[in-house]
């Protein structure tokens, strides 16, 4: 029984570098890996071991007998990835391993590596990950916030929690005894650059891309305006948008923009109360859920459906978990891209949309309802949101939708970095494989990288940044190997207390543990994954109740630092 890749995929190449007979891919050393929507298992060349099963940080593969009935769609999804070939022909061919990206080497001696990793998200997890499979070398991991793991804990969904079970191999990376967590403390606010750059070799920045692209159209600053990044995290308990206004007091939501976050909102927005009373959603909006007045959300695109920005496995998990439906002249198109399109995974977008029924009227049922060719002219509302008026795309037709919630969901941008370049028009730091580089001289800039959506843009997924972590890891210690990078000044123990000097509040990684037991103790109680703090004032105090470690412990720990 071949084994297949389902929808909770995370891209990370875990499974690649498992699999003995190099039957799963694009690999990460092959040009698609990047832009890929999921890694897919030939279902001829796989021999059942069941290595890529224990390799998954998601669990997102299975033998195709064990598949759910959801599930299904996805042995054909595995399946044509690959060639048509002869019977018996196995592609690639089973006397391979599966290529693997080779590891940097330290090799330079007269003392230890030590990097600042700047964000404790899948990049500069994945970062100090390949950092420490070293010998000789010390990664501190800052993080503004006191919880780290970044957009897993806040930005995925709490109804894909196989996804979230990433953050299992973040929690082995930071127990490693040369691995430290500053958390709730901010770069440029509690320490600068230069003074990172002061008790480091090299600092590198995978702080994402933290901002929304904006909408510039009449009446987005109307209360009822939003973004469904925020709405992400105020649905996640992020203590920054804890306290975000979400108004589903009308029966109507619109969403503009239908990539995968999109249909993340929408897919929330309709789902059961009760089933989301099962996953990690914070209390504040499942309680606001369960007290909604919203009957449909609309998931407008500017486009038609053959650009649908989501892609095939998360449409697949969307159309057999909620009520999604077409109008009847978004259906014509659909037909007519049908007609066209030959790209594999465009194909099977339309011919899923081509099955969708056609929407009558708002049904009993929360509906989600994908509207093609509409682009966005002004927000209608006097005082507040009353509707969104749109012009049909290339013509002059005026579409108008009632509505009390507009939600934007077209991208994301990155944020300038105190003492680093910065490209406005791209929104990432300047870089050649990671090492930023100062734009006036074309000069690399000593001791600074980056990983992750600063580097390279918001694109990919989960396990896009472990790739991007190994290029970016690779070029900083072949740099440490040359001599390029500063010994740093200060001594060891120094850092520690300048940190707490400036920032009491410091979480370490003892105190991130203690956080994440209690809230999964509170889970427990409820029947739930854990029951998150919202706020960083109970952060800091479930932090400070962490069990004291002894003072020699204590005292190593420092002179590990």
């Amino acid at each position: 029984m071949p084994h297949v890749i389902t929808q909770s995929c995370c891209s990370d190449g875990s499974c690649v570098y498992a699999c003995p007979v190099n039957c799963i891919h694009p690999s990460p050393d092959e040009p698609g890996f990047a832009t890929a929507e999921m890694l897919y298992i030939d279902p001829v060349a796989c021999v059942d071991c069941g290595a890529c099963v224990s390799a998954c940080p998601v669990g997102a593969i299975a033998p195709d007998s064990k598949l759910t009935a959801t599930q299904l769609p996805f042995i054909g999804l595995n399946a044509a990835f690959y060639p048509e070939r002869p019977a018996g022909v196995k592609l690639p061919p089973t006397s391979q391993l599966a290529p693997v990206l080779p590891a940097p080497q330290v090799r330079r001696g007269g003392g230890d590596l030590t990097v600042a990793v700047v964000g404790s998200g899948p990049a500069g997890m994945y970062a100090a990950d390949e950092l420490l499979t070293q010998k000789g070398v010390r990664v501190n991991v800052f993080d503004k916030l006191p919880t780290p793991f970044g957009l897993v804990r806040a930005g995925v969904a709490p109804d894909h929690q196989n996804t979230k079970g990433v953050t299992g191999v973040f929690a082995r990376i930071s127990k490693r005894s040369r691995f430290s967590f500053y958390l709730n403390v901010e770069v440029g606010q509690h320490i600068s650059h230069a003074e990172l750059l002061q008790h480091h070799h090299a600092v590198l920045y995978a702080v994402g891309a933290p901002n929304d692209r904006r909408l510039d159209i009449p009446g987005m600053d109307l209360p009822g305006t939003g973004t469904a990044t925020e709405t992400v995290a105020w649905i996640n308990g992020h203590p920054d948008f804890a306290g975000l206004s979400v108004d589903l007091g009308h029966e109507r939501v619109v969403v503009i923009g239908n990539g995968n976050v999109a249909l993340d909102v929408a897919r929330i927005l309709t789902a059961d109360p009760d089933d989301l009373a099962r996953t990690d959603i914070s209390d504040t909006a499942l309680g606001s859920l369960r007290n909604s007045a919203v009957r449909e959300v609309v998931i407008a695109a500017r486009r038609g459906p053959i650009d649908s920005a989501f892609t095939l496995p998360e449409l697949i998990g969307l159309t057999s978990t909620a009520e999604v439906v077409l109008d009847a002249d978004d259906h014509a198109l659909v037909q007519q891209d049908l007609a066209t399109a030959t790209d594999p995974l465009t194909v099977g977008k339309l011919e899923i949309l081509a099955k969708l029924p056609i929407a009558s009227h708002i049904a009993a049922r929360p509906r989600i309802r994908l509207a093609y060719r509409l682009t966005p002219h002004r927000v209608l509302g006097t005082g507040r949101v009353s509707g969104i008026e749109f012009h049909r795309t290339g013509t002059d037709e005026v579409v108008q939708l009632v509505t009390g919630l507009v939600l934007t969901s077209i991208g994301y941008r990155g944020a300038p970095i105190a003492g680093l370049p910065f490209d406005e028009a791209a929104a990432v730091v300047p870089n050649e494989h990671g090492r930023v580089v100062d734009p006036a001289t074309g000069r690399p800039v000593p001791g600074a990288y980056v990983a992750g959506w600063i580097k390279r843009g918001p694109t990919g997924f989960i396990g896009t940044n472990k790739s991007c972590a190994m290029q970016t890891v690779s070029n900083l210690v072949d740099d440490f190997n040359a001599g390029l990078l500063t010994d740093p000044t200060a001594r060891p123990t120094m850092l520690d207390k300048l940190i707490r000097a400036r920032q009491p509040n410091v979480v370490d990684g003892a105190g991130w543990r203690a956080i994440d037991a209690a809230e999964t103790a509170r889970g427990e109680a409820e029947g739930r994954p854990r029951v998150k703090f919202t706020t960083v004032a109970d952060m800091v105090a479930a932090a400070a109740a962490a069990p004291e470690r002894p003072v020699v412990s204590r005292l190593l720990a420092g002179l590990l630092r």
